[in-house]
Formats: structure tokens, sequence, C-alpha cells
């Protein structure tokens, strides 16, 4: 084999272990003993951004940065989070650096400017690298607990659950971690269509910026309920939307799953006082959505609410009221017609009167091999798991704490159709917070999420986030040489 065809698999080899470049897979059928199944190699790099946290002089933020222990991954390596202005430069100090893998690092800051972070981590930081941004605001617009995961740049995103409304105050967050500008058009559908936007399209964000946009000033339309498309033209940005109520605090929502016939929004807190489903078809067609509730006694259909009718291109909505009735319960959403997908998201409310919080649940994509949840407490800290298509097996385990603590792990069986709020293992002798790692131990699809919950002057502070594939592993095809096709 000459030198040229060898450096082209090393190539290949080495691009598919790099997360978000891209991921080789083996193909579905093979037609000689040359092409094998795929191998799972821990990814050798991984790239995450978090949007600036708030622009409130009381908000305290804190930043958790999380590696589990992967077989495989590299000795060494490097990782930082930068501010994004400062990626450019060369030798600029970290705001965060993570430890060594199975320990996480926390790190805070203070007030309202705070700015949009820019992360990389290499070598054996980089398999299932997560960072977890939390923010507290004692008072003002959207008071509460702010979650949000730091996620990977993409090209395209869907926000199903955002308002225009006087009481809301919702921002698309862009973050460009790239040395070129990066060119995005924002999208918005109401309940009667797309809306008629005034700068929506081709909203240019510099190299190594942020770029946050408030929705009310892209239309002149007040709706409660709005489907945002973020569609990048050129180049590739991290987006989120921060949704802030003048009465009902507020927290991130994160992009649902990509359009799909069959959805499941994870882990609703049992004790929600409201919840509101908001749902979205791309497609032309119209599309009945069936509802069920994965209860942890199985699968039933909310009395009343059997189903959502979606109109093609128009954003539904519904209240579903007290849906989990004080057990655990996510939502599984299943289209009449599978060739017209669905994004969906729910909107959640804890507490009553003027001591409500509210916070978001995306549909989610299923936990794959692992997902990591890093900011874990305690007390305050309750985690998910949905099994909608099949009783599964999963092992969950607990890393030490920021400040010291032994690593504990416990298997669990999530029956079919049921959702279950596990009571997850705790470090012995934990101090600070810890991360959990979730295994499914079946090839049953998992769905998992994790809340968060704080009580400040009798408020119910809580944010939730689900938890899909940390991006630990990426499959690379395993091959052997073959020098017949140096003969053709």
């Amino acid at each position: 084999m000459n030198r040229t065809t060898l450096s082209l698999i090393a190539a290949v080899a080495a691009l598919a272990a790099v997360t978000g470049v891209a991921a080789v897979s083996a193909p579905d059928a093979a037609t000689d003993d040359t092409a094998k199944a795929a191998a799972h190699l821990p990814v050798e790099r991984t790239g995450l951004l978090c949007p600036r946290p708030s622009t409130s002089d009381l908000a305290e933020t804190t930043y958790t940065s999380f590696t589990p222990v992967t077989e495989g991954a590299e000795k060494g390596g490097e990782a930082g989070l930068r501010p994004a202005t400062q990626q450019a430069k060369d030798g600029a100090e970290p705001v965060l650096e993570p430890g060594d893998p199975g320990k996480p690092v926390t790190g805070e800051v203070s007030g309202g400017d705070a700015p949009a972070l820019v992360g990389t981590a290499e070598g054996r930081f980089a398999p299932g690298w997560t960072v977890q941004q939390t923010t507290e605001v004692a008072a003002g617009t959207g008071r509460g607990l702010q979650g949000v995961a730091c996620t990977a740049a993409d090209t395209e995103f869907w926000f199903p659950g955002a308002a225009t409304g006087d009481d809301r105050t919702d921002y698309v967050h862009l973050t460009n971690p790239d040395d070129s500008a990066a060119v995005v058009d924002i999208e918005l559908y109401g309940k009667d269509g797309a809306l008629e936007t005034v700068v929506g399209e081709g909203i240019t964000v510099k190299p190594h910026s942020a770029e946050p946009v408030l929705l009310s000033t892209l239309t002149d339309e007040k709706q409660t309920d709005v489907t945002v498309h973020v569609v990048v033209r050129s180049g590739r940005v991290g987006a989120a939307v921060q949704a802030l109520d003048t009465e009902r605090g507020g927290d991130w929502l994160p992009a649902s799953t990509d359009p799909a016939g069959r959805l499941v929004v994870p882990g609703i807190p049992e004790d929600a006082t409201a919840v509101r489903l908001v749902a979205f078809t791309p497609r032309d067609a119209d599309v009945d959505l069936k509802l069920r509730l994965a209860s942890p006694t199985g699968l039933i259909t909310p009395a009343g609410n059997e189903t959502l009718h979606v109109k093609g291109g128009m954003t539904s909505a519904v209240d579903l009221g007290d849906l989990t009735r004080g057990e655990a319960g996510s939502l599984v959403l299943t289209a009449s017609d599978d060739s017209v997908p669905v994004v969906a998201a729910v909107r959640v409310l804890r507490g009553k009167g003027d001591k409500q919080e509210s916070a978001f649940i995306p549909a989610a994509r299923p936990v794959g091999t692992r997902a990591t949840s890093v900011g874990n407490t305690a007390e305050g800290t309750t985690l998910s798991l949905t099994a909608p298509e099949g009783t599964a097996e999963v092992k969950v385990t607990a890393s030490a704490g920021t400040e010291g603590g032994t690593p504990a792990s416990r298997t669990y069986t999530i029956k079919s159709g049921t959702t279950q709020n596990i009571e997850a293992p705790v470090p012995a002798g934990v101090k600070g917070t810890y991360a959990l790692t979730i295994e499914p131990r079946s090839d049953t699809p998992v769905y998992a999420s994790r809340t968060l919950t704080v009580t400040e002057d009798g408020v119910p502070f809580f944010t939730v986030q689900a938890l899909p594939d940390d991006r630990g592993t990426v499959a690379v095809p395993q091959s052997e040489e073959d020098l017949s096709v140096l003969q053709k």
C-alpha cells in the first residue's frame, strides 16, 4: 500500500475521533471481510459553548466542569474555558480549568458582566467533557434558578416554547467560536404561522464573539407561544434561548431534538403545578400528536388531553395542568403520521400565586452510551429515568465531590413504559457538588433529566436539564490492508 493510501486511512480515523467534526460508522451491510464492525473509541477533542449567564447585578453564577473516566482515553491533553472574545488571543488565561477525569471542578462569578465562554478539551479531558452553568437571580425579571448545559456548536436549532408577549423578555444567545464570521437567520412561528420579522435574516456574529438577540425586537407581534428556528447560513454557532418572565421567574430553553414522529419530554417535576406543552411541525401538513404520560406504573393518557392537533407551519399549545399529580412523569408524544415530524417542549411551573417559578424541558435525545450530569448536591437533586419502549437496566455512578468524597455506584431497573425518580447514589463523605454518570446496560432506549431545587424566601427556585449522550466516544470503522484496490 502506498504512502498516500495509508495517510488517507489514518486521516479518516483521526477525524472521526474528534467531537463535532465527523462520526464515521460501519456500513449497514458488508460485501466482504474487509469491512468490519465499527469500534467505539474515546474522542480526542471536544468543544463547548456557554452563553452569557445574566445581565442582572444580582446574578450569582457557578460553572462546574467534569470529565468522566473513560477507558482507552489518551494520557495527556489540556482543557479550559475562556471568554469568547479572548479565544483569538494567545495565552489568554482560562476562567475555569477542568480537574483530572473523575473529579469535578467549580468556578464562580458575580453580577451581570460575565461573558459567554468558549471551551476546548483535548486528550484525556475530552471524552464526555460536560460543563454546567447555573445562575441564581434573587429578584427582578427572571428571578430564580437558571441552568443550562454548555453545548457544542451547530448549524440548526429549534426552540418551541419561546414568547414575544409583554410579560416575557426572551433572548436568543448566539456564540461563534471560530476565526470567521457566522451568518444566521432567525425565523419565528406563532399560532397563525410565520411571524413577519424586521431584522431576523442575515445576522452577522463576528469571530470569537457572542450576540444576544431580543426576540421582541424582531417582530411587532405579541404572542404567548412562539417557535424559534435558528439557521446558520455560513459558519457555526452555539444557540440557546433565555426566557425571562416578569412574574414567574425564568430559565434557559435549550434546543429541542431534531423534528421527529416520536418524541420524549423527560422528567417533569412531580410537584409541578402547571405544565404547558408547545409543539410545531415545519411541514405544510397538519398532524395529530398522541399524548401519553410515562408514570411510575406505566403509560397513561391524560384525561381530556388525548391528542394535540398541530397545524402545518403553526405553533400549537395546550395547558395540561398539574399533569404529574405528585408522581414522576415524562411525556411521550407520537405523531399520527411519521412523515410529519414535530419539535416540542414544555414549560413547567412550581409553586402558587406570586411564589411561582418556571423552567423548560425540550424533547430530548436518549441517553445513548452514557450521559453526564454535573453540579449535583446531596440535597435538592432529583434524577429522573424513563424507558418508554421496554424494561431497561441502568448504572448510575456518583463521582467524588468538588471538595472531597468517595465515588459510589448503583444499578436500577426501569420497567417498560415508566418513569422513575430514583434515589441516586451520593458519594460517601461528599463535600461540595458532584457529577452523576448514567450508563444503560441494555439496548432499550433510556431518557433522563436532572432537576436542581432550592427555596428562597418561600419561592421554589428550580431548573431542569435533559441528559442526552455526552459524546464521549465515536464509532470508527475497523479496516485492514487490501492491496487489490491498487490494481483496479
